[in-house]
């Protein structure tokens, strides 16, 4: 697979795509685990989703079970989903846990902290301590989390650089956005299932290539020329536009603007992948989130959130610009199903990439290529 992934790393001109393998095969999508989102920062759901002290929500992150729970004192955290004493499951669907939360197995429980603070009938009937059960020692394993931009971040392998020093570029590049987000998940979520892998949800988003062609009514008045590109090596890439035009209703309002911003955002937008499965964007009235959830190498949910700056944006409003971005996302649904098919051709050899319109894309190539290429050199 190395030797394979060296014309990834070409200059562009020469450049090759990755290997079909990296979409369609079952082998190649477990080896991807580890490099590609363990041993970084992903994204399993946003703060909005566990609003509420006692809000607990389950997450598979690529057959790791975990969950999501904003405690009695109103911090995030992320637990494994797994009572320490059997390894049963103990949160199995969204909902609020006012008390501790018990294992329905053997009714070990938790606290919103994650320690241990119950073990009924662990020493014999009505004997709920033994000398063998340290309670301090079993608690809850907790992974670490990070909320930035309205989603929950974590890093399964715990020895990620921080999410600020992995992201400062980025965080500095948005730093105008680090205000107080708004949604309602009534009508400002939006879920859509993809079969393709989700490499090509991201390819798709990083680049403005495809508009005249798959968004003709984007295009209308966001223009294939009123785009640019974004590439920060290793960091991070995608695409701006100079030409945001608010959404408007029919009285002519519009959503309140973030405070503060600086003259730049009054008409453009910019759309970035925080690698590897969030994938974010940020006008002067709203911003979105799209996190992707792989369902295997070839099928993938996308769990699309919209936030505001204001707690009082209009209904009518919000619903018509959740139902305007769906018709964009839907759009694209088409493509990344037709290059998922394509990577059925034997003979294919990964595609080229336009010198002037692919920058975005090939950078997230690279940054595929060299953690799967670090991860087979640590291996040898």
């Amino acid at each position: 697979m190395t030797s394979d992934l060296s014309r990834v790393l070409a200059p562009i001109e020469e450049a090759n795509g990755l290997p079909n393998a990296h979409y369609t095969s079952a082998e190649t999508y477990e080896a991807e685990k580890s490099p590609l989102w363990f041993s970084t920062w992903a994204g399993i759901c946003t703060e909005a989703e566990v609003a509420m002290p006692g809000a607990a929500r389950p997450v598979d992150l690529l057959g790791v079970p975990l969950f999501v729970l904003r405690g009695k004192d109103g911090k995030v955290r992320v637990f494994q989903n797994v009572c320490r004493h059997r390894g049963m499951i103990l949160v199995t669907e969204p909902r609020r846990i006012e008390g501790a939360i018990r294992c329905p197995y053997h009714s070990w429980c938790y606290s919103h902290e994650g320690r241990l603070v119950a073990t009924p009938h662990v020493g014999g009937p009505g004997q709920n301590a033994h000398p063998g059960i340290d309670k301090s020692r079993l608690g809850l394993i907790e992974v670490r989390s990070h909320v930035w931009m309205g989603v929950v971040f974590v890093n399964l392998s715990g020895d990620a650089p921080a999410f600020t020093e992995l992201h400062e570029h980025l965080i500095a590049r948005w730093k105008e956005f680090d205000q107080p987000l708004y949604t309602d998940l009534a009508d400002s979520k939006i879920e859509l299932e993809c079969r393709t892998n989700w490499k090509l949800a991201v390819e798709n988003y990083c680049e403005s290539y495809h508009l005249p062609w798959v968004h003709p009514g984007l295009n209308s008045y966001s223009r294939l020329e009123d785009h640019y590109n974004i590439v920060e090596p290793g960091l991070y890439s995608g695409q701006g536009t100079e030409v945001y035009r608010q959404i408007k209703g029919d009285d002519g309002g519009t959503f309140p603007d973030f405070a503060n911003l600086s003259k730049k955002w009054e008409t453009a937008g910019e759309y970035v992948t925080v690698t590897p499965n969030v994938m974010l964007g940020v006008q002067r009235d709203h911003v979105f989130a799209i996190i992707l959830e792989p369902k295997g190498p070839a099928l993938t949910q996308e769990h699309i959130h919209l936030f505001y700056a204001s707690p009082d944006t209009p209904e009518h409003l919000r619903r018509k610009n959740a139902a305007q971005w769906e018709i964009v996302f839907v759009e694209d649904i088409g493509v990344v199903e037709g290059m998922q098919a394509a990577r059925g051709a034997p003979g294919f050899d990964g595609g080229r990439f336009s010198p002037a319109m692919d920058g975005p894309t090939l950078e997230f190539h690279r940054w595929v290529a060299r953690r799967m290429i670090g991860q087979a050199a640590g291996a040898a």
